[in-house]
């Protein structure tokens, strides 16, 4: 059951980082509300819509370590949009473009709140038809010839979290600046001095970018699973 994977893997490993305020965002890929009874992603993935089938933007909210008998409303932006249990603890937020407000409330007097940011586009994969591959399947190449990045993923200990997460290599394929991000956050610079990268799939589907400033942009496009990985 993917949420009692995740709280056992990543929630449960932090809990006493949890401070009072504002919620407490940990070295993993799930956040620790104030009150410490309640959780959330810690970004937003894309996944299948069960109405359209089509990939939208998604976190995943619930209770952290409930007693038994504990329920809670989650409300979008003010709207209940599902109610989670002890039984089953967690739920998928489905969100819109824009600024977007997730309520984990237990009662009228506890309720953590989770704030997200879309990006209009954010789940539109990009057309990488382009794309070519080597002979083993081991590689993908840009159409552009800038760049190419491994195709299956790694695992190793991410150090910015901490964490073992899947991962993919990145490389210049020539003595191009290349400006990488992912899911349109800038992680590093390529060129002749820093010719190759790892690059941190979170989990859902993740869209690397490496733009050559404006004659050209290179996307790849991985799946990160879950987001976490077991180190062989």
């Amino acid at each position: 059951m993917k949420d009692r994977g995740i709280r056992a893997s990543g929630v449960a490993a932090f809990a006493a980082m949890v401070a009072l305020g504002t919620p407490a965002w940990a070295a993993t890929t799930v956040q620790i509300g104030a009150s410490g009874k309640t959780y959330a992603s810690s970004t937003v993935g894309c996944a299948g819509a069960p109405a359209t089938a089509q990939l939208s933007p998604v976190v995943e909210a619930g209770l952290f370590n409930p007693k038994k008998n504990t329920s809670a409303d989650i409300l979008l932006n003010g709207t209940t949009v599902a109610k989670v249990t002890s039984d089953a603890p967690s739920s998928n937020v489905w969100l819109g473009d824009g600024a977007n407000t997730v309520v984990v409330e237990l009662s009228k007097k506890t309720a953590d709140a989770y704030t997200f940011v879309v990006q209009p586009g954010l789940c539109t994969l990009p057309d990488t038809s382009g794309n070519t591959f080597s002979a083993d399947g081991t590689l993908e190449y840009a159409a552009s010839g800038k760049s190419y990045a491994t195709v299956t993923p790694g695992c190793a200990v991410n150090g910015a979290t901490g964490l073992a997460q899947p991962y993919i290599n990145l490389m210049d394929n020539g003595t191009y600046i290349l400006n990488v991000s992912v899911n349109g956050k800038p992680l590093t610079q390529l060129s002749a001095t820093r010719p190759h990268t790892p690059v941190f799939l979170s989990a859902g589907q993740n869209v690397i970018s490496a733009a050559n400033g404006y004659l050209s942009v290179d996307y790849y496009v991985r799946d990160g699973g879950d987001g976490t990985c077991a180190l062989p």
